[in-house]
């Protein structure tokens, strides 16, 4: 969730949305999710720490996907069975499921 919060409140980054609004997307967006906890580390795995904690808390969670612009962040996470795609191409996959 901090890894969020640092992206969505980087100056400029979402020049349309006020600190009130981002703010509360946040709050909806843990109010909709659920705990996991993280009982194994691959430390480190990805070039960046923090990362590797997104990387763990979608493997605990069992997620089959992981959503970001950053896909090389996580060239590795194919290895414990995650698959990286970008918003776009979360959308189509979306949408081809979609009667």
């Amino acid at each position: 969730m901090f890894e969020y919060e640092d992206v969505a409140c980087r100056s400029g980054l979402l020049p349309h949305l006020s600190p009130l609004d981002i703010n509360g997307f946040l709050d909806w967006f843990v109010s909709v999710s659920n705990l996991h906890k993280v009982y194994f580390l691959w430390r480190p795995l990805l070039k960046d720490p923090r990362e590797d904690m997104v990387l763990e808390a979608a493997a605990s969670a069992g997620a089959d996907y992981l959503v970001t612009f950053n896909i090389s962040d996580f060239d590795r996470a194919s290895s414990v069975g995650i698959r990286v795609i970008t918003p776009p191409q979360l959308l189509t996959l979306f949408s081809s499921t979609l009667p």
